[in-house]
Formats: C-alpha cells, sequence, structure tokens
C-alpha cells in the first residue's frame, strides 16, 4: 500500500532514532525544518511529529521542542479501549528476549484459529510503572499471514507508528472488532519471574484477539497483572 508523506518521514525520524543517530534525550528537527527538508507543509511535518508523539517516542520539552524519550512505551496491538492489563495512554516497558516463532498455548492458538503444530511470531514485554516496578507481563502472537508480510514485527526495536498501523499499511487489514475474556488464576514460574512476584501469586489475565472486518484475526494478546494492580473499569449507558 502507498504510504503517505507523513508516515513516510515519521518512519525516516523512526530509522534514525533506531539507528542512534537521534539518542534519548536529543531534540529531532522541528516541524519547520521538516517541511523544509521534505518539500511539504508545516501541517504534514506536524502530523509526522505527532505519530512519534503519540506512539511515544518523543515528548514534548519546554524551550526545546521534541525529544527522544528515556524509554519506549507500550501501545495496544489492537487499537483496543483500556483497562489494568490493557494500556491506558501508553506505559513505559522493556521488552523480553527477541521475537521468536514458537507454537502458541492452545487457547491462543484457538483464538487465532491455528492448526495444531502451527507456530506463530511472539513478542513478550514487561509494562512497567512510573518507578520501575513491573505492572502486567504481555505476551502478543501474529499468525503467520500477518507475520510473514510484516518482517519488523520480529525486530526487538519499537515501531514508532505503532503495530496497528504497520501491519494496516503492510496488509491493508486494520482491527474491526475486539475480543476480551478475563480470568483469574495462579501465576506461573515465567510470570512470577518477569512480574517480580512469587510463583503462584494470584494474577488476573485478558487475553485480548483483534479480527479484521472479514472476522480473520491480526494478533491474539495474552496480558497477566498482579492481582495488586489488576483494576477493570466498565461505563456504559443504563
Amino acid at each position: 500500500m502507498a504510504v503517505l508523506k507523513y508516515e513516510e518521514i515519521a518512519e525516516f525520524l523512526r530509522a534514525r532514532i533506531a539507528a542512534g543517530e537521534i539518542a534519548p534525550g536529543d531534540t529531532i528537527p522541528s516541524g519547520r525544518e521538516l517541511a523544509e527538508q521534505w518539500d511539504v507543509s508545516r501541517a504534514t511535518a506536524i502530523k509526522a511529529v505527532d505519530v512519534l508523539r503519540n506512539d511515544g517516542v518523543v515528548v514534548a520539552k519546554q524551550g526545546t521542542g521534541f525529544v527522544v524519550t528515556e524509554t519506549p512505551v507500550a501501545r495496544p496491538a489492537g487499537a483496543r479501549r483500556a483497562g489494568s492489563a490493557r494500556i491506558l495512554g501508553g506505559m513505559p516497558f522493556l521488552r523480553v528476549g527477541t521475537p521468536d516463532w514458537a507454537e502458541p498455548p492452545a487457547h491462543v492458538a484457538a483464538a487465532l484459529r491455528l492448526s495444531p503444530g502451527t507456530k506463530a511470531l511472539r513478542r513478550v514485554r514487561v509494562l512497567q510503572l512510573p518507578d520501575g516496578t513491573p505492572n502486567s507481563c504481555v505476551e502478543a502472537w501474529f499468525p503467520p499471514d500477518i507475520a510473514e508480510v510484516a518482517p519488523r514485527l520480529a525486530d526487538t526495536n519499537p515501531i514508532a507508528e505503532g503495530t496497528t498501523r504497520y501491519v494496516r499499511r503492510q496488509t491493508g487489514r486494520g482491527p474491526a472488532e475486539g475480543v476480551d475474556v478475563t480470568t483469574v488464576r495462579l501465576a506461573s514460574e515465567t510470570e512470577a519471574d518477569r512480574l517480580q512476584v512469587t510463583q503462584g501469586a494470584p494474577v488476573a489475565v485478558l487475553l485480548h484477539t483483534a479480527y479484521d472486518d472479514q472476522g480473520k484475526p491480526l494478533v491474539c494478546e495474552e496480558g497477566v497483572t498482579p492481582s495488586s494492580f489488576f483494576e477493570q473499569v466498565d461505563t456504559y449507558a443504563m
């Protein structure tokens, strides 16, 4: 699919940031500078910066402009509303290991409609509170028909435009419906290690699956949150 000019500018800046050419704490070019460099309107340049700001790659600093953040910010892969294991306004995170191909747990495979033995691309991150305490750990699983045509999902670097926008650009498919299933259980050994809690501690588990307008799954995320941090708030008409 064709890339819009502001997306091209945002991607160019993201690549420079990922390569270390613009380091954390450094100021990115201003909207006026970008407009001149790329021969676009200032509104287009500002929209490009907004992409990076909305994805937590840069933050506004008074008297300076926009600077690269010290810590990447997590955004949901399914453009969903927020709850506790979900992501409210973005949250600092640490990537765990390197994205890899693995056979997902049975309940994730069922959500993605994968045949037994089929592998999916797994991305793992730990979301953090402001003091660095783990808030939740999230495993995102992408089916082969998505991951194979969206190669940056296998990179450890943050995707500045966000996974949802990137996947839409690569595949032409975006989320039209989400299904969330919340359960409670005890933390596994791996989860306890990631969350810095004792093995067997109570946790809330949110299984989120995003589907396109044809009902085909795009991603399945499993967010695990210690019971002391989990809160779900629903607002509805009566």
